[in-house]
């Protein structure tokens, strides 16, 4: 090829761009095509080994109908991948599986998230892929670390779970979506013993992996901010703001459990902020304490939940996924005990 001219170079530019942008289109329908095909399939296996009591032919069914398919039709015929299509079908409705393709999520995604026992983390799943376009590797990180289990989110009623999840699927973000009842700062390398100063320094010298594991959308503005109420200095260890909730975010470290003192020193933050750096547009500042232990009970009894403020555990290494289950099967049942308890008085 020649030397071309400004104008040919342009052409050629804009007809790769024409060309790019169809592939993605054609790309976008047939991952749509290929998820409906997939669940319909799995809807239609399902039907057929059901009817007629005949569930106990499930094993050699799926594997006969595999090969013939195979034999037919090449290869992505497998009994695994018929089996996937059994999962979806039974994991999900059709609206919902319209849905997820209409906001561009693939059959893969849809795969993982089909394969979470419960309906609510399913429905929390998708919503979060689709909201902030993870790739499927993202989502799969994010089930690994148990991001539902840790959102506040999940420790409410199940209404309410149900409600922040339709509010994401509006572009609306709840703060209990947003923050969690614990925070995995493994990435600090920190010893047994440290002072609150040097778990402060660890999280500014890292203060990228922190921003990741505090979620999408934590923009980091200062650390000590000074807080000055009649003539006395106070001092913020950490200032972040969110794009989605539009709030500054008052973050305050604290070692051991949580005391009930720290409340009103966040109270006091939270209102100085209000009064003196929100900006015009923005919501009220809220508040993250975060203690190295935990102590749900405590914090339950001060009805935080019901307030500005949040309370989490931040830990040093990344439990087992049964100590996240157990921490939140004894917060659901501490709040439920309390509702139980103001429903009778």
């Amino acid at each position: 090829m020649g030397k071309l001219s400004a104008n040919e170079e342009g052409l050629i530019e804009s007809v790769k761009t024409i060309i790019l942008s169809a592939k993605n289109k054609v790309a976008v329908y047939v991952n749509a095509e290929l998820t409906m095909l997939y669940w319909a399939i799995g809807t239609h296996i399902n039907n057929y080994i059901l009817e007629g009591n005949r569930a106990e032919y499930n094993k050699s069914i799926i594997k006969n109908l595999a090969e013939a398919l195979t034999l037919e039709f090449g290869k992505g015929w497998s009994e695994k991948q018929l089996r996937h299509c059994l999962r979806v079908a039974e994991s999900f409705v059709q609206d919902t599986i319209v849905s997820a393709v209409q906001r561009q999520l693939s059959w893969t995604h849809i795969k993982i998230i089909a394969y979470e026992k419960d309906e609510l983390k399913r429905q929390f799943y998708l919503e979060m892929a689709a909201t902030h376009k993870w790739s499927t590797r993202q989502l799969s990180e994010q089930i690994d670390k148990m991001l539902y289990e840790r959102t506040a989110l999940a420790q409410k009623p199940a209404a309410q779970i149900q409600q922040a999840i339709k509010d994401l699927s509006n572009d609306i973000i709840q703060a209990d979506v947003v923050f969690k009842s614990s925070y995995v700062l493994d990435f600090l390398g920190l010893k047994n013993t440290f002072s609150e100063k040097e778990l402060e320094d660890a999280l500014i010298s890292q203060i990228q992996a922190f921003i990741m594991e505090l979620g999408k959308g934590f923009t980091f503005v200062e650390r000590q901010k000074r807080v000055s109420v009649d003539a006395t200095d106070y001092y913020l260890d950490l200032l972040f703001y969110h794009r989605k909730l539009k709030r500054l975010v008052a973050i305050d470290l604290k070692l051991g459990k949580f005391k009930p003192t720290y409340k009103a020193q966040m109270e006091l933050y939270l209102k100085w902020l209000d009064k003196y750096e929100k900006e015009k547009g923005e919501e009220k500042p809220i508040g993250l304490i975060l203690c190295s232990e935990g102590n749900t009970e405590h914090v339950e009894l001060l009805l935080l939940d019901q307030e500005d403020i949040k309370v989490a555990q931040y830990l040093l290494e990344f439990p087992s996924k049964e100590w996240f289950s157990q921490k939140l099967k004894r917060a659901v049942a501490i709040a439920q005990q309390l509702n139980d308890d103001n429903n009778k008085s």
